[in-house]
Formats: C-alpha cells, sequence, structure tokens
C-alpha cells in the first residue's frame, strides 16, 4: 500500500466528522499534500515526503498515547478521531509552499554538482502551527485541544516564549504528546538526504 493509500484509509476510517469528506477532497484535488515534500532540505525532502511525514507522526502518536507508564501517570484518553486529526493534519500548512529547484553542492572530490532540492515560498504566510488550524477549521470544526496540539506541535524547536510553549503543554497534553510524536518521526524516523 502507498503512502498516499494508507493516509486516505486511516483518514476516511477515522475522520467522520462533517466536512471531513471537503477537507479530503481539497487535499487530494485541490493541493499538493500528496506530492509535497515534508521540508526543504532536512526530514521527508522528496516528493511524497509530506504524506509520509503526516503518517510517521500518526503512528508514533497512536504508539505513544497506548504507552503503559504515559497512561499509568496521565490516564491520557483521546478519540480515535482527535488523534487522526491531529497527527495526520498538523502539517497541512505546507501545502503550496515547496517549489523545485536546485543547488549547488560539492562531491568528496571537490567538483560541483547541481542537485534537485525545494525552496520555501509561502504563499500564506500565517504561522506554521496556526495556519494549520487555520486551514482545517475551513473545513472541520476542531475541539480546543486538537487546535492547542496542532498550534503547537513544534514544541520548543518554534521560536516562542518557552513559558508560552510549556503553558500550552500544560493545558493541554495532546500538544505535548503530538509535538514527541513529530520530534521522533522527524529526528529518528526520517533521514535527512546525504546529498
Amino acid at each position: 500500500m502507498s503512502f498516499r493509500e494508507e493516509f486516505i484509509e486511516i483518514f476516511k476510517d477515522k475522520i467522520t466528522r462533517p466536512g471531513a469528506d471537503a477537507l479530503l477532497n481539497y487535499l487530494e484535488n485541490k493541493s499538493d499534500f500528496f506530492t509535497a515534500p515534508a521540508s526543504a532540505r532536512y526530514h521527508c525532502a522528496y516528493e511524497g515526503g509530506l504524506c509520509e511525514h503526516s503518517l510517521n507522526v500518526y503512528h508514533c502518536l497512536v504508539d505513544y498515547l497506548q504507552r503503559e507508564r504515559v497512561q499509568e501517570l496521565y490516564g491520557l484518553e483521546y478519540s480515535e478521531e482527535s488523534v487522526a486529526i491531529v497527527a495526520l493534519l498538523h502539517d497541512v500548512c505546507k501545502v503550496g509552499c515547496y517549489k523545485p529547484s536546485t543547488r549547488n553542492v560539492k562531491d568528496a572530490n571537490g567538483t560541483w554538482h547541481s542537485v534537485p532540492t525545494y525552496q520555501f515560498d509561502d504563499p500564506l504566510p500565517y504561522g506554521h502551527g496556526e495556519k494549520s488550524v487555520y486551514i482545517v477549521n475551513g473545513f472541520i470544526r476542531l475541539s480546543r485541544e486538537e487546535a492547542m496540539a496542532i498550534r503547537w506541535h513544534m514544541g520548543f524547536s518554534g521560536t516562542e516564549d518557552n513559558r508560552t510553549v510549556g503553558q500550552a503543554f500544560q493545558k493541554y497534553p495532546l500538544a505535548f504528546a503530538l509535538a514527541t510524536a513529530d520530534m521522533e518521526a522527524s529526528y529518528f524516523l526520517e533521514e535527512e538526504p546525504t546529498v
């Protein structure tokens, strides 16, 4: 099964609230979600990387929330729909932002070569997490905790004041869980290109 097929299968099975069909139609037919990279030069920086990364985050989040110790300490209970929404859609803000480009790199012999890459060009500079919330809320109604999880999924690696991030994590545990899953996927499951 391809990443696209897996994403669509999980989406259709788990996300059923009003507007879900229109959101999936947007992702499939009116955006580059399934062909876009997840980044310009780092994790999943290749065609289809955004979909692959979203699935990786989904699987990491499901695993995290099922960990026995997490359940013992926090007893977190979220619907399968909430988990799917925040994980699969946390980076929808990247739709339409990556343009194919090239850059020059030196090989081991010191010879320069042009290699394919992506250039980031955001047509709607609305922020990162907040832009994803804005886009998703245009189709389906997010709960406050879902919106906070998506908004703060960059955790302490974003540019926000650390105190604000910490407050969000304390009030909305799903935000911490999603940020943890995003980092696990980005730094442990997904490799940076070697070029």
